[in-house]
């Protein structure tokens, strides 16, 4: 459910029983269209964020997601520190019925005490916040001007002025709903929630299609007032596949509900803006390494084609011997001359070509020179080719701990790595700024009384490998890139049950979870080496079952969490 004025009116009168009183301790600026505030209130401090992007456009309190701000303060975000700090909230309202926030502040300073208001104005890719003092603006995040074609001004020292009023029935004027409704019943086959939302104002298309779906495609003007001006809510969160997939004001079916409609709204946008980050950093990362998986197949093909060049060695060797065998055959000036090929058994000619310019003796040294040098090619393109097809499967194995990734944390260790093999800069120096340096812990489960471990990703695989004991039991796919998996014995022989569980788990988190059947190599962990100079995650081992199992997350039993 987006921000409309109906959803945006129920937000408010939340927040204003929680704000009213709370003074503003930090402003931040995650981001360009991003504000972020701590405000001490009676209840605790709380945060307070207000995404003016076009997508996810909101105003919302205790969101507790990832937040990185920029080393320098951007201007907006240094006048309203200048202007808020320390301020006190008197009250948070709707403006018009529409979707405007305003913010009634006391602010103090060095001199005197003086009341400003901040806007928030929750309208799309129109969305913006505006400072004001006395009705003229002292900034905005977003600035317009006459020259940039808007039709409100938002400079400093322009007076502040609500956006126009749309030509639409207000929600609180029942003769004005029943009206329209009459008009919408003259039609036939009409879309009776996107005809509420053109001609109410402050009505999205998903609200109406709330409220049609309550009272049916007859829904009366009376009926759709009562579901807009309802007084007695009952918030709730959509989940699908277990999944928070929207909220609304009201119960809807298959809702869960909620206390608030601001704690609704939290669980919903905590999860879509956590879900876009999460997506847009994996499509970063897949982005940098496709291209160095590219790169990377491209040098071994250039490798396979030079070693098929190298394969016509013994065939430049013939013609050295053979002209060697002919020499007095060969006379100089000749451009070429037929020998008898005497390796073949049917005694086969073959013709030679031959440098005019040399003496036979010389045009048998130029063969064997050549020779010399497509051997010593493919030997240096033999050591090449062992290089580069590791280099190969070591990038494999990151983009299969990419598609296994489930969080940002994950990603964030999978950035690291490509960092450190130059596939991506590295993030700028934030000086005076204290890093959180933040680890995933390994997918754990416990199944018959034993607890199986699973890396998420290359570093966290050479952990486990430290991590387990000499008699714990070590898991990998065979012939496919995988997590590394562990069961912790304690001393204990691990049941048939643990070590098929575990397998199972194996295979889910392999780049062959979509095969029917994985076999899954398991030893104990002693008969695993990590040789040196292996890369991240490299291990080698023997001693080794295998089992074929089907792949299997096993997600009832995980205890980490995600």
């Amino acid at each position: 459910m987006p921000q409309d004025a109906f959803t945006l009116k129920y937000i408010i009168k939340e927040l204003n029983d929680t704000l009213i009183g709370g003074k503003i301790s930090k402003i931040n600026q995650p981001s360009k269209d991003a504000l972020s505030f701590l405000i001490y209130t009676r209840s605790g401090t709380l945060k307070l964020t207000s995404d003016l992007s076009a997508k996810y456009c909101r105003i919302s309190l205790g969101e507790d997601l990832p937040e990185v701000n920029p080393n320098v303060a951007p201007s907006f975000c240094m006048l309203l520190r200048k202007h808020l700090q320390n301020a006190e909230i008197l009250s948070v309202e709707q403006l018009a019925l529409e979707r405007v926030v305003c913010f009634k502040l006391k602010c103090f300073s060095e001199f005197d005490v003086t009341e400003m208001q901040l806007y928030f104005e929750i309208m799309g890719k129109y969305s913006n916040a505006i400072l004001v003092k006395n009705q003229t603006i002292i900034g905005a995040l977003k600035v317009a001007s006459l020259e940039t074609g808007a039709r409100r001004i938002t400079l400093s020292g322009a007076k502040y002025a609500l956006p126009d009023a749309q030509d639409k029935a207000a929600q609180n004027d029942i003769n004005a709903i029943c009206l329209a409704l009459e008009q919408a019943a003259g039609y036939a086959d009409i879309d009776t929630a996107k005809f509420i939302s053109e001609k109410i104002a402050g009505v999205a298309y998903t609200t109406a299609a709330d409220a049609v779906a309550l009272y049916g495609e007859s829904i009366s003007g009376k009926q759709l007032y009562e579901y807009l001006n309802c007084q007695k809510l009952c918030p709730c969160v959509i989940y699908t596949n277990g999944v928070p997939t929207d909220f609304k004001a009201r119960l809807a079916e298959g809702g869960k509900e909620c206390q608030s409609l601001l704690e609704a709204q939290k669980i919903f946008y905590s999860y879509a803006v956590y879900k876009r980050k999460f997506d847009d950093e994996k499509r970063r990362l897949c982005a940098a390494l496709g291209t160095a998986l590219k790169k990377a197949q491209k040098r071994l093909t250039d490798v396979y084609d030079r070693l098929s060049d190298c394969e016509k060695a013994n065939e430049v060797k013939l013609c050295g011997e053979l002209i060697t065998a002919n020499i007095y055959a060969v006379e100089r000036g000749m451009k070429s001359f037929e020998a008898i090929n005497y390796y073949d058994e049917n005694c086969a000619k073959i013709k030679i070509e031959l440098d005019p310019q040399l003496t036979p003796s010389q045009n048998a040294q130029r063969y064997y020179k050549r020779y010399a040098k497509l051997k010593r090619t493919e030997q240096n393109l033999t050591v090449r080719k062992a290089d580069e097809l590791k280099k190969l499967d070591y990038l494999q194995s990151i983009k299969n701990s990419l598609d296994c990734a489930e969080s940002l944390t994950d990603l964030k260790e999978i950035r690291e790595e490509l960092i450190t093999l130059s596939l991506l800069p590295p993030p700028p120096d934030r000086k005076g700024v204290k890093q959180v340096k933040t680890e995933s812990s390994f997918r754990q489960f416990i199944f018959d009384g034993f607890t199986v471990i699973c890396g998420r990703n290359n570093v966290q695989n050479d952990k486990l490998f430290k991590s387990l004991a000499p008699d714990d039991l070590w898991l990998h796919a065979k012939g496919y890139h995988s997590s590394h998996a562990g069961i912790i014995t304690d001393g204990k022989k691990p049941s048939d049950k643990a070590i098929l569980y575990a397998a199972e788990v194996c295979a889910y988190y392999s780049d062959a979870r979509e095969n029917g059947k994985v076999p899954i190599d398991y030893t104990l962990k002693k008969h695993v080496k990590k040789p040196s100079g292996a890369a991240i995650g490299y291990v080698e081992y023997s001693n080794q079952n295998t089992i074929l199992v089907a792949p299997n997350a096993h997600e009832k039993e995980r205890k980490d969490g995600r």
